[in-house]
């Protein structure tokens, strides 16, 4: 159904670059989010479900934390921390910062951002451009200063830096988990954007248990050094893996007893030029690879389901295919600013229908 926001995305967005409207929205949405009169009205009007807290409808008991939705907003739109209460206000039920790396770093040179208008995809090789770990950790700090800011659910997806070497790769992932698990409801490693040189080589196990092995002792120190509690740690992955590299994952996320697995990154399984590409073509391959993880990991692990959800339909069959959670962000740019919370507002319908209350 065409929607003012589509006429608008034809008439104005469309005709920009599509980094330079990516940063027009975001100014918008987070300086609607520091009015806290503005915010709050748009937020009771659009997500009444945020505010009725653990056990109402639809909320997921799932990573030690109650989410008021299971719909959230997915790493790349909001790299800094900067947006967080605007993007709650649209209706997300929790969002995921970064990727943040621990220095700051320009990323790849524009441009370096395109709409696929044919398959309504985005195709981008940003290359983790952000304002390092040390910025992030001070906003989200701020963040948690209030009642209201500690409620929300956040996110933080965390990479190494352009030039540190892949030998050394398991420090960066140690520093950003370090400097920033104090403020999250759950970090991600992230080894899987094809964006930065060598990144995706790090999935194999070899590579990646070490990684992991180090993030999760920094952030245990940090959490403990802030007398805060312990931060989920999971791993994203690319759907270009192989079935088996796939299980491979699932078998070392056992082995390490790590909490989850978020799947899927972009592709670059297309010849539309550089770039991960993403929106609907990755949903297919999205669900095919969180049915596979939930068959090897068993009940407990936790997926974030993630690749190709533009509908409520999209979002059930992740949820069916065994994902506690569900994240997108193309569809936002294709869809407009009610997107997240007509997702969410079906999905709590759901679970109303349903009796089903908290899942995790």
């Amino acid at each position: 159904m065409r929607t003012p926001y589509h006429l608008f995305f034809d008439t104005v967005f469309r005709r920009m670059d599509p980094e330079r409207a990516h940063g027009l929205a975001f100014r918008w949405i987070s300086l609607a989010g520091r009015v806290p009169v503005l915010r709050d009205v748009v937020q009771g009007a659009l997500a009444p479900y945020l505010g009725r807290g653990a056990g109402g409808p639809g909320s997921v008991e799932t990573l030690g934390r109650t989410f008021p939705a299971p719909f959230g907003l997915a790493g790349g739109f909001d790299k800094d921390a900067r947006a967080v209460r605007g993007l709650t206000m649209l209706g997300f039920g929790f969002v995921e910062i970064g990727t943040v790396t621990p220095r700051p770093q320009p990323g790849n040179e524009a441009p370096r951002m395109f709409r696929e208008l044919g398959l309504r995809g985005l195709r981008n090789r940003m290359g983790f451009n952000n304002e390092g770990a040390q910025g992030a950790s001070e906003r989200l700090r701020e963040l948690r200063s209030t009642p209201a800011g500690r409620a929300v659910r956040v996110g933080v997806n965390i990479g190494k830096n352009k030039t540190t070497p892949a030998e050394r790769a398991a420090d960066d992932y140690a520093d950003c988990a370090r400097t920033l698990a104090p403020w999250a409801d759950y970090l991600v490693v992230n080894v899987s954007s094809p964006n930065t040189p060598g990144l995706r080589d790090l999935q194999t196990t070899e590579e990646l248990r070490p990684i992991l092995a180090a993030a999760r002792a920094a952030a245990d120190e940090a959490t403990a050094a802030a007398g805060a509690a312990r931060v989920p740690l999971l791993v994203k992955i690319a759907p270009d893996l192989a079935d088996e590299d796939v299980d491979a994952v699932a078998a070392l996320a056992l082995e390490l007893g790590l909490d989850g697995v978020a799947a899927v990154n972009t592709t670059v399984g297309h010849d539309l030029g550089p770039g991960g590409l993403s929106g609907p073509p990755l949903l297919g391959r999205g669900l095919e690879v969180v049915t596979r993880l939930r068959a090897r990991l068993g009940p407990a692990p936790v997926i974030i389901g993630a690749g190709g959800v533009t509908t409520p339909d999209d979002a059930r069959a992740y949820l069916r295919a065994g994902a506690n959670l569900v994240q997108g962000y193309t569809g936002f740019v294709y869809e407009g600013p009610f997107w997240a919370a007509r997702i969410n507002r079906a999905l709590v319908a759901d679970a109303r229908r349903t009796g089903a209350g908290a899942r995790g």
